[in-house]
């Protein structure tokens, strides 16, 4: 059994960050960290910088001066094995004469899922890999839950988002939301809207609040705006409309919605997907989500309202939450939950987060934890082989 000592945490730790500075900038790419060191002292690091662009081997072997015979490397994902965009990670690896490598966690992919060990294995490189239970492996896997979602499911991760006052209200009962959370707090959802590759809300909000769903000052990445509508009512006055042009704007309808609608908003610019209803009116979330896995959405926004995260929420729909509380009373039965959920379950079955995270925004408090769902079990199982 491999012994992992202080000094292969410190390093991947430095690789994880490293990891994490192309969050938003390499999807549909794994986020991919790596250092090289040598004789206990950092030679070289880099990160996978770009959608295309050089991976993290090979960008932490150009960052090192002279020679990288005889390093270790500490990477935060199995080195890759196969041809894409580039060549593979592990012949690089190979030939800079590295005589260890040191890996986060393994790669589910299936061009890769334990050929870039077996590579480097076979090329007498000694390969060690985190236990999939470690606080190193963890770090590893979250960094990168989004990237194994859409390998294992080909659905995106879906991250629900709202902000509620101290008693758990959304809205007043008119309404009026703006603004719950504090300056800070909202500049936080626009660093992540800058870095996720669809918004969406339901018709409700963009009623109510006619949103431009953008992130304010750009981020890497410029969201995909989708609103679930099924009859097709989005206003053509709205925000989302008026700019459909020029930022994409997707619209989940039913295929029984009125044509004359669906005509005036596709000659905006919008697109408009047709879903069959339920017999309530209702679109499937699963439906939705396999639409824009089908797009190529690796990471997916969900920002309400209460109806919408319900029925994702009741759906298994929903990966992570992001809830920023603020210290405010809003009082009475009328103001609106942040979900409406459909489903009665027992106290021993509701849903409770893993890996929960709490910070202090200001006078906000922003809570993140993880939902457990079947794929997260699947991806386990991938992990531990």
């Amino acid at each position: 059994m491999t012994r992992f000592g202080p000094q292969d945490a410190h390093w991947m730790t430095l690789a994880l960050a490293e990891a994490a500075r192309g969050k938003g900038f390499v999807e549909p790419n794994p986020m991919v960290g790596a250092v090289l060191v040598s004789d206990d002292r950092l030679a070289g690091s880099g990160h996978h910088a770009r959608f295309g662009g050089p991976h993290a081997e090979v960008a932490a072997l150009a960052a090192t001066p002279g020679s990288a015979r005889g390093m270790t490397m500490h990477v935060t994902l199995e080195p890759c094995c196969h041809f894409g965009k580039t060549p593979p990670c592990s012949r690089a690896i190979v030939e800079a004469g590295i005589s260890r490598v040191v890996i986060a966690t393994r790669d589910p992919f299936p061009l890769v899922s334990g050929g870039g060990i077996e590579e480097l294995r076979a090329a007498g490189i000694h390969v060690d890999v985190w236990p999939v239970d470690s606080p190193v492996a963890r770090q590893a896997i979250r960094l990168n839950r989004p990237f194994f979602k859409r390998v294992l499911t080909g659905r995106p991760y879906t991250i629900a988002k709202w902000a509620m006052s101290l008693d758990g209200r959304i809205a007043l009962a008119t309404g009026d939301s703006r603004w719950i959370s504090n300056d800070r707090s909202r500049a936080i959802v626009h660093e992540i809207r800058g870095r996720v590759d669809g918004i969406l809300v339901g018709i409700g909000t963009v009623k109510a609040d006619d949103p431009s769903l953008t992130a304010r000052p750009p981020g890497p990445r410029t969201p995909r705006r989708i609103v679930v509508d099924p009859r097709a009512e989005t206003p053509i006055e709205s925000v989302l409309v008026r700019t459909a042009r020029e930022t994409p704007v997707t619209i989940f309808c039913a295929a029984n919605a009125a044509n004359d609608r669906r005509k005036a908003l596709e000659s905006s610019g919008c697109e408009l997907i047709p879903l069959n209803a339920s017999a309530n009116g209702s679109l499937s979330p699963e439906s939705i989500v396999e639409e824009l896995g089908s797009k190529g959405l690796t990471n997916l926004l969900i920002e309400g309202g209460s109806k919408v995260l319900g029925r994702f929420f009741d759906a298994g729909c929903i990966d992570e939450v992001a809830v920023f509380v603020a210290p405010a009373l809003f009082g009475g039965p009328a103001a609106f939950p942040p979900i409406e959920s459909k489903s009665v379950r027992p106290m021993e079955s509701i849903p409770r987060l893993a890996e929960v995270r709490t910070s202090t925004i200001g006078s906000d408090t922003l809570i993140q934890g993880l939902v457990q769902s079947d794929w997260c079990a699947t991806l386990e199982k991938s992990l531990s082989r």
